[in-house]
């Protein structure tokens, strides 16, 4: 019964839509949300009972100047080495807050574990943005950064329509990152060099 409450196509899909825009908001915190604010205003997305308030006009306001401030900032080298600190958990909780803006007729419990997922989607975008950063800003004393910056800002914005025109493909491609990651820890753990016990 509750396998098949997810596998109800508008469950799936509010899934998959609330997993990519989680995915986006690793990259850029606001872009998604206000993003879905926009969709549910315009009437292309529908939110979850209780969200109707991310569409009024000062909170799509508010999103929108955080949006700008937040690519602003993202801009200046070194700052956003600073502005990863509070961006990665701010990224969880917004990935959390997307999924739980669009997931519907779910049981409570699977309902909480869909939004957890989001968290780890938004984790997993976020860790790839930071590394990318870090390898910057050391390969090129971050002035390569405003070029991270905008690559991160451009994955945000089309990771979130994607997830709100093509879900399932939007969630395919997580997937695929997910398990690119998870590889690629994994060869590391086997290339470390093995401490031994005697």
């Amino acid at each position: 019964m509750n396998l098949e409450a997810l596998l109800a196509a508008d469950s799936f899909i509010g899934v998959a839509i609330g997993l990519g825009l989680a995915a986006a908001a690793g990259f850029r915190i606001f872009v998604p949300l206000l993003i879905a604010s926009i969709a549910a205003k315009t009437g292309v997305l529908t939110l979850a009972p209780g969200f109707d308030w991310l569409t009024a006009t000062p909170m799509m306001a508010a999103l929108a100047t955080a949006t700008v401030l937040e690519v602003g900032a993202y801009s200046v080298p070194w700052l956003d080495q600073l502005l990863d600190l509070i961006a990665t958990p701010a990224a969880l909780l917004a990935g959390m807050l997307a999924v739980a803006s669009v997931v519907v007729e779910l049981p409570p419990y699977l309902r909480w574990a869909v939004i957890l997922m989001g968290a780890g989607a938004a984790g997993v975008t976020q860790g790839a943005s930071v590394l990318t950063r870090f390898k910057s800003t050391t390969a090129t004393a971050g002035a390569g950064n405003p070029v991270v910056a905008m690559a991160e800002l451009i994955g945000a914005v089309l990771t979130s329509i994607l997830a709100i025109f093509l879900p399932v493909i939007t969630l395919v491609m997580l997937l695929v990152l997910v398990l690119m990651v998870v590889r690629r820890l994994a060869k590391r753990r086997r290339s470390a060099p093995q401490i031994r016990r005697g």
